[in-house]
């Protein structure tokens, strides 16, 4: 059979790959992030800004001394989300970035675009949580909390073996995907507990790289330990998989 011009660019087209194969959720995610940080550096003046931040910001002032600040305890409500779509600077959001990319991507490839939302805005809740719990000056802006969240949820399953099925009539493989660890199999299992392990360590590190390294900014340890646990330990509400017997 001789292919024509036409059938040889139907193959082409039907093996493209899109250029940023990243889930819609999180290009979504970014694109917020990204659209925020435009508008605080090119578009907002130094008021503007600083008036964003006491409306948007996470700080524990608003509970130790409630009424130095506009609004009182209001901004509770919404403030231990909302920071977590601001950012310090560029090297901040790009980090941030990334490891969002990296560790989010698995996430919302399996639960979807809702579940992914929850984790990361629930982690960001519990890393402004612990940081208010843990006496700290200042504000807390950025995504790590939500991205350590997802990070937790991501690291209960993606170091697990794939689960392949044989149809026992034709013999054909068919994967089917990760089990969600339980905490005992998580405990067990050498890499996940190593990445686990580099991360607590990392992250306990973490406030002297201003220090060492320079910078204006201190990096929130509590942030990220409080959006870790959380994801480690809500991901399994959104688990609907079944435990597959493996012929």
């Amino acid at each position: 059979m001789t292919e024509t011009p036409e059938s040889q660019q139907n193959q082409g087209q039907a093996v493209r790959e899109p250029a940023i194969n990243l889930p819609a959720g999180i290009l979504v995610l970014l694109a917020v992030m990204l659209a925020v940080h435009l508008v605080r550096s090119f578009v907002l003046n130094e008021r503007s800004d600083l008036q964003l931040l006491i409306w948007t910001a996470f700080t524990s002032f608003r509970i130790t001394e409630p009424g130095q600040l506009p609004g009182g305890m209001l901004p509770l409500v919404w403030t231990p989300f909302t920071y977590a779509l601001l950012h310090a600077d560029w090297l901040h959001l790009g980090f941030n970035s990334v490891w969002l990319a990296a560790f989010g991507t698995p996430v919302a490839r399996r639960y979807g675009l809702g579940p992914m939302l929850t984790l990361f805005f629930v982690s960001s809740a519990a890393g402004a949580a612990l940081f208010a719990a843990v006496p700290t000056a200042g504000i807390l802006i950025g995504a790590s909390g939500g991205v350590a969240g997802l990070t937790g949820a991501a690291c209960r399953f993606i170091f697990q073996p794939l689960i392949v099925h044989r149809d026992l009539e034709t013999g054909e493989q068919h994967v089917l995907g990760r089990q969600l660890a339980s905490f005992g199999e998580l405990v067990r299992d050498r890499r996940a507990g190593v990445f686990i392990l580099v991360w607590v360590v990392g992250n306990a590190v973490v406030p002297l790289l201003p220090e060492l390294f320079g910078g204006s900014g201190s990096i929130s340890w509590q942030a990220h330990l409080g959006g870790f646990i959380a994801g480690l330990l809500l991901v399994q509400l959104f688990e609907r998989r079944p435990r597959e017997n493996v012929a």
